[in-house]
């Protein structure tokens, strides 16, 4: 307080007072509220399967284990299924970054013809879909299914991310483009000299929603590669690991009951217990990339919608 005062050089009143403290406790309860979640699942994941059921594990496991993990990461087919996520998560956002910039630099310019055409194409399949026997029927005529470029081309423009990255280029100062013009810089040049670099903020931005939509994708594995066990992501595979442990629920609760009755202990699992460790496996490295393009986030987002 008496810093502030020297600061500011002046005392503060009991109103600036009144609000201070009720700003400091309404971010410290919206913290709480935030981290809670988290928080209770990954206690719950570190916490033995049979006593969770029980409920009241807050923010500390009750009955401490690795067995969840164990359980998870001893299935075989785990290991090379993360690999072909984070090689489908890198391609695809890395293709999927670069293709929407050029298509948002080229929809950009006001000299180009069809800019309005190509616009208004792109937004109408935002709203219009052909429905998944369609998109299948168009998947295998294109020969994808069977192949990794199922999990990439399909989703390599996103319009959302069209429209951000393209009012983001249009908010740029024309006369820059136009100096580069009179210097003789063709398209490519002023795309890769001069709108990429000056995109990096709203390039981060795509670049993590890209990302956590490919890493967390399973269900076009189940539509288009069950077959393919060598092309089955983390994301499926959990999902499989998921669905066993429901399956098998009724059949280990009664084998617990009988291990209890005989004076026995065992390791078990339950879906809740794999639920929670999944969630905190899949989160892991999102939220470890997270805060490398926090700081160009928030930036990124409310400057490229400046303009419609």
């Amino acid at each position: 307080m008496n810093l502030l005062k020297k600061l500011t050089g002046k005392r503060r009143s009991v109103d600036d007072l009144i609000f201070d403290s009720v700003n400091v406790v309404l971010m410290l309860l919206l913290c709480v509220v935030m981290l809670y979640p988290m928080l209770n699942t990954l206690a719950v994941s570190f916490n033995e399967a049979t006593d969770s059921v029980r409920g009241g594990i807050y923010l500390w496991p009750r009955e401490f284990t690795t067995y969840n993990y164990a359980h998870v990461f001893g299935e075989s087919q785990l290991l090379h299924a993360g690999m072909i996520s984070v090689l489908r998560t890198v391609i695809g956002t890395g293709l999927s970054v670069f293709c929407t910039a050029m298509v948002a630099y080229t929809i950009s310019r006001q000299y180009f013809v069809m800019r309005k055409f190509v616009t208004i194409a792109f937004v109408l399949t935002m709203y219009l879909n052909g429905g998944l026997i369609p998109t299948y029927l168009l998947m295998r005529e294109l020969s994808l299914i069977g192949t990794f470029w199922i999990y990439i081309i399909p989703g390599l423009i996103g319009v959302f991310n069209l429209i951000v990255v393209r009012s983001f280029i249009e908010g740029l100062p024309e006369t820059i483009f136009e100096s580069a013009r009179i210097d003789g810089a063709g398209e490519f040049t002023q795309f890769f000299r001069i709108a990429l670099p000056l995109c990096l903020p709203v390039i981060a931005t795509i670049s993590l929603f890209v990302a956590v939509f490919q890493w967390n994708q399973w269900f076009d594995v189940f539509l288009y590669n069950s077959s393919r066990p060598e092309l089955s992501t983390l994301q499926y595979e959990l999902m499989k690991i998921l669905q066993n442990s429901n399956a098998s629920m009724t059949s280990r609760t009664a084998a617990d009951a009988f291990a209890s009755a005989q004076g026995q202990s065992q390791n078990v699992v339950t879906p809740t217990s794999i639920r929670a460790a999944m969630t905190i496996i899949v989160s892991v490295p999102i939220i470890c990339v997270y805060p490398f393009l926090q700081k160009y986030f928030v930036k990124g987002l409310t400057l490229g919608g400046v303009k419609g």
